[in-house]
Order: C-alpha cells, then sequence, then structure tokens
C-alpha cells in the first residue's frame, strides 16, 4: 500500500476540518481552545484509505491568518492538497495566502473542494466556480478539478474521494531505501511509553529497535516503537504519518521541541548556511535587500537567518535571484528543499 501525505488549504471557517471529518470520522480539533472557539488552531491528523493500494495521512492546518506558521509547518511534505474554497463566500485572502505557500513549496497535486454547497443556489454557485477558476489560471495547478461538497448534507464526498485517489496516483512517492529524515512537529510524554515524537516520514523507513539521532542539538536515541496513524506497526515508510517511542540520551523531553528532525544515518549534517533561489511572488509588496533578516521555514524547523545575495542588492515582486542564507540556528537540510 502507497502512503502519501494529503493536506488541506484555505481560508478560515471554510470547513476544511468538517470535510475531513467527513471524509474519515476523525475530529482533527483535538484542544480545548479549538472546541471553544471552533476554528483549528494547531494541525491536525487523521487517516484516510482510499483502496487496497493507497491511503493518506491527513493533514489539517489552521486557516487563520494568525497560525500561519503552523500552516506552513503543516504543509511542508504534502503530496496531494485539497483547496477547500466555501460556497458562501468564495475565495478570499487566506485561500490566496495558502495557495502562494502550497505553490512555493512545490505540492505536486491540488484538488478543490467546493464546501458548503448545501447553503447557496446554482447561480451563485457557479459564480464561486469561476472565482475559482481565476485564481488557478496563473497557478501550477490550472485546471484542477473541481468538487462540490457538503460536509452537513453530506454530498460531494464520493465524488471527492475519487479525484484524490486519481491525484494520489500521480503524485510520486520517495523511495523507502532513502536515507530516513522525519521532522518533528510534535513532542509529548505518555505515562508508561515515555517520550514520543511524531511528523511525516519524509523519506526511508524507521523501524522498532534503531538507533537514531535528532539533529540540530545530535542526540542519540534508540526507537522503542513505531505507530502509523495510530497503530502499532513493525516500520514505518516514507508518506506515513508516524509516531516514534524514544528511549535513551535523545529522548530526554526537554531537549526535544517542534523543528528538529530525527534521521538515522550518520551521514546527514547539520549546517548554519543554505545556497537557494529565491523567489518572490509577483502580487506582494515586500521585498527581499542584501544582508536583510529574514525567517527561514524549512520542514517543520522555524529559523532567522539573513539573506547575503549574489547577483543583485534587491529582489522586487516576481523576481528571483541567488542567495545565501546565513542563519542564526543551523537545519538540517536537502539539496532541492522547498
Amino acid at each position: 500500500m502507497r502512503s502519501l501525505i494529503l493536506g488541506t488549504a484555505g481560508h478560515i471557517d471554510h470547513g476544511k476540518t468538517a470535510l475531513v471529518r467527513a471524509l474519515t470520522g476523525t475530529d482533527t480539533d483535538r484542544l480545548k481552545e479549538e472546541k471553544a472557539r471552533g476554528i483549528t488552531i494547531e494541525l491536525g491528523f487523521a487517516e484516510l484509505p482510499l483502496d487496497d493500494e493507497l491511503r493518506f495521512g491527513v493533514v489539517d492546518v489552521p486557516g487563520h491568518e494568525a497560525f500561519v506558521r503552523a500552516m506552513v509547518a503543516g504543509a511542508a511534505g504534502m503530496d496531494v492538497v485539497v483547496l477547500v474554497v466555501a460556497a458562501d463566500e468564495g475565495v478570499m485572502p487566506q485561500t490566496r495566502e495558502h495557495l502562494a505557500i502550497v505553490e512555493l513549496l512545490g505540492v505536486p497535486e491540488l484538488v478543490v473542494a467546493i464546501s458548503k454547497c448545501d447553503t447557496v443556489d446554482e447561480e451563485w454557485l457557479e459564480l464561486v466556480e469561476a472565482d475559482v477558476d481565476d485564481v488557478l489560471r496563473e497557478s501550477p495547478w490550472a485546471g484542477a478539478p473541481r468538487v462540490r461538497t457538503s460536509a452537513a448534507a453530506p454530498s460531494g464526498l464520493d465524488e471527492l474521494r475519487a479525484e484524490l485517489a486519481r491525484a494520489g496516483r500521480r503524485a510520486q512517492r520517495a523511495a523507502e531505501d532513502d536515507l530516513a529524515r522525519l521532522p518533528l512537529d510534535r513532542v509529548f510524554t505518555i505515562q508508561g511509553t515515555g517520550t514520543v515524537v511524531t511528523g511525516t516520514l519524509w523519506t526511508g523507513a524507521l523501524g522498532a529497535g534503531e538507533t537514531v539521532r535528532i539533529l540540530p542539538r545530535e542526540l542519540k536515541a534508540r526507537v522503542r516503537g513505531v505507530q502509523v496513524h495510530g497503530r502499532a506497526s513493525e516500520r514505518a515508510v516514507a508518506g506515513d504519518r508516524t509516531a516514534v517511542a524514544l528511549t535513551g540520551e535523545g529522548s530526554d523531553r526537554e531537549r526535544l521541541v517542534r523543528g528538529a528532525t530525527l534521521v538515522s544515518s550518520d551521514a546527514w549534517r547539520p549546517t548554519w548556511m543554505l545556497t537557494a533561489r529565491v523567489r518572490l511572488l509577483p502580487d506582494t509588496t515586500w521585498s527581499v535587500a542584501h544582508n536583510q533578516r529574514v525567517r527561514v521555514h524549512l520542514g517543520t524547523a522555524e529559523v532567522l537567518a539573513r539573506v547575503a545575495l549574489r547577483e543583485e542588492e534587491a529582489i522586487g515582486p516576481g523576481g528571483a535571484g541567488w542567495a545565501q542564507l546565513r542563519l542564526e540556528e543551523p537545519v538540517v537540510a536537502r539539496g532541492g528543499d522547498r
């Protein structure tokens, strides 16, 4: 069975979490604050098996602009994204922002779910779909499949599953025999088990008994056990939502944080400098100047850096250029990372 990561994207209150619940039976809002406020604050996770050959680990991201950093951490590693646009509101600011993020991260496949279709008439739906077509026209997903849905009715869910399955079969997943790399998005303690870390296994495979390293702090640990999508497993492979129980020096809860990376090979080394091709969105009002201080998001890590431009004094909207990112904290990177 192939394991891929399906992520949500879209404006706050457009029904991303409700749609995930309707598709999977899992409520990904687990925090008291999320229940009380009715909005997603942290990343949520679910499993969506589609057939005997394909399953998705679903990452539900916050839609509110205040939680965009959590959204970026969740979007890293997505194979397919479902862009949720509410029929009663249409394309909104975070629709565009999330679309820009998944484009910059190079997510290969996108499916549009028009949500809350039971709340509007046909004429209005056609206007919303035209709006969606317009916003996708200049993106890599022009002509992406569109499905009318309602989590409340419910309707359109089987059609959405079918489109997601087609997108998943087109997506390419990293090989299991690659070096294992697991960017950590959660760290917690379970009584009787000890320290547990979770994330999306980007590459390679992990199994119980293996010795691993947690970078950039150079901690060593042993894998006590592995869960895939909430079930005990002999091993996790690339594309799996993975929980790893750790023992040893590297299991110190006080030293493990989101943004660290678990690896199984001595070949990995943290770095303080990245050479990157920097591209600015054409509709931004921002520019990047030489020696400017920026935030760098890589996987689930977020660090500050200075930009040393190699070709010009500044890069403006729609422009691109080579730069060195001189980091204030080390990260774990690989050629081709976004």
